[in-house]
Parts: structure tokens; sequence; C-alpha cells
């Protein structure tokens, strides 16, 4: 299970891309593609980063949320589905998605359930986000192998 160019864009389109640090809704320090710092990284990239560390960044955050839908997943996916499920779990967090009903919906093989559960996932630090709303959107056509 590996992300396509096109949930590569999908990615980068909905998490933008900063260079300096900033809390993102969630209050989470963020940077580069929607990498979530870790403590030891606050220091590390106080002052920025590059477009090439960004892009780094991007690529291993994708490689952790593609291992954490092949160990929770187990059910068979067209690459519609994986991208928008990487998207999804590259957002969320893997611990969020393993204790989703969309996944377990999904490991049902009820793929037409579970694509309307991505629409309850825009919330963020208590609101409700139009962002969220667009990317669960693109995710649930994606999954649903519609176009975007």
């Amino acid at each position: 299970m590996k992300t396509s160019a096109l949930g590569l864009i999908l990615i980068r389109r909905h998490e933008g891309l900063s260079l300096v640090p900033y809390r993102c809704p969630a209050g989470v320090w963020t940077i580069g593609y929607g990498h979530a710092m870790r403590p030891q990284e606050i220091a590390k990239y106080s002052h920025g980063m590059s477009e090439s560390e960004a892009e780094a960044l991007l690529l291993l955050d994708v490689a952790l949320a593609e291992a954490a839908l092949r160990r929770l997943v187990m059910v068979p996916l067209a690459q519609g589905q994986v991208d928008a499920l990487v998207s999804f779990i590259f957002n969320l967090g893997a611990g969020r998605f393993q204790a989703s009903t969309l996944r377990m919906k999904l490991n049902r093989k009820e793929y037409e359930s579970a694509a309307r559960e991505f629409p309850k996932w825009v919330w963020a630090g208590g609101r409700k986000l139009p962002g969220l709303i667009r990317r669960r959107h693109e995710e649930m056509l994606l999954f649903l192998n519609r176009a975007l």
C-alpha cells in the first residue's frame, strides 16, 4: 500500500507548507507539510526549515501513515482508497484511525458505509473547520473512486 502522486498532492494541498513553526487549530506545534513536531524538534526547527527538509519530513510522515494502514486494515483496497486513508491517517494520527468506526466498517468490507464516516472528522480545537470539511469531502470522493 503506497501513496500515489495524487495522494501526495491531496496531502500537500490540504496541509499547506510552512517553513516556520506554528500552532495548528488543535494547538500542536507544526512545521513543513503538517508535521506535528516532537519535543526534540521544537528547538531544532525553532528558526525554520528548508523546502527540502519539509519534503523529507512529508515523505517520512506518509511512510508512517502507510505502515499504520497496512497494520490496521485487513481488506483489499483500491489505489484511491489507499490515498484517501493515508491522507486521513496523516492528518489525524494512527491512534484515532485505529479507534474509528471508519476502520471498523472498512474491515467488515462495508466500503460505502465506511466512506460516510469521513465527513464526521471535521473538528479541531473544539471547532468545525471549513478546511477539514473540504478535505474530508475530497478524501471521501477519492475513497469512492469519484473525481475530485
